[in-house]
């Protein structure tokens, strides 16, 4: 059973999404981006998608047996740091994985559409864990993923297996195969599941990109997918307000030298406090 909650209906979406987090692994919100928002997400992916073939090259994206996945978006279009300020966001990261929690990844997809049948096997759409750990039921990372188009069962939306998270044992395939189904919501949502949940995208044979943006977040002692404080430059994520540092992992950074190490507390590195 699919939970939809509506914030701008209902004052307790959030302790109704945290319940559906915990029983079932996922919950959608939705209505947590603006249609002028939204309109403007979909070209920077395509601009980003260009900017990043650009500097890796055909040659090695195709390496890496991915479908249309956009790393490091930050760096190329400043509008994705809006999707770190999000604040039904911010509530059930608060509520989850501390409001001291770092961004451990934010990826982007456009997914392209294939003929019934022709879509081919990569990691994204067979079934696995963004967070492949179990830690005796302590939730340790949360993934919010934003619907930049709607998403439908003909044009790739995910698919999730209720009640699959927290579980030291990897479901029965049959299992998967038989129980596995499509998350459907309207652009502009946000689908919350417990990083342990087991998913998968699903086909697209819509004739159309599916286009998504996946952001997951973890406690601050997880080490982040990407350094994002090195990769932007710590002159841009100082740009930032206070939260979004703390997101890109500003106050969670490992010492280079005993001039760090030795800062007086204001000035380290690595914050106290940090869940």
């Amino acid at each position: 059973m699919q939970v939809t909650v509506r914030p701008r209906h209902d004052e307790d979406w959030l302790a109704t999404a945290l319940a559906a987090l915990r029983l079932h692994g996922c919950c959608v919100v939705e209505g947590v981006l603006s249609p002028s928002i939204v309109d403007e997400i979909r070209p920077a992916m395509y601009r980003c998608f260009e900017r990043i073939t650009a500097e890796i090259g055909n040659e090695r994206l195709a390496r890496a047996g991915e479908l249309g996945v956009l790393r490091l978006m930050l760096k190329f279009e400043p509008v994705f740091y809006r999707l770190l300020e999000v604040p039904e966001l911010l509530a059930v990261v608060d509520a989850t994985v501390s409001p001291t929690a770092i961004l451990h990844l934010q990826n982007g997809f456009i997914l392209p559409a294939f003929p019934p049948g022709a879509v081919p096997k990569v990691s994204q759409n067979q079934y696995h864990r963004d967070f492949p750990r179990f830690l005796n039921g302590y939730v340790a990372s949360i993934n919010a993923l934003f619907a930049i188009d709607q998403f439908t069962r003909d044009n790739g939306a995910t698919f999730v297996v209720l009640g699959s998270h927290q579980r030291a044992e990897s479901p029965n395939e049959a299992i998967v195969a038989a129980t596995g189904f499509p998350i459907e919501c309207e652009a502009g949502s946000m689908l919350v599941f417990d990083s342990t949940l087991w998913h998968s995208a699903g086909a697209n044979v819509s004739g159309r990109d599916r286009l998504a943006i996946n952001q997951q977040f973890t406690r601050s002692w997880i080490k982040q997918q990407v350094d994002y404080v090195r990769a932007l430059g710590e002159t841009q994520v100082l740009l930032q307000s206070p939260r979004t540092q703390q997101l890109l992992g500003y106050y969670t950074r490992v010492v280079t030298s005993l001039d760090e190490y030795y800062r007086p507390g204001p000035e380290r590195l690595y914050r106290g406090g940090q869940g």
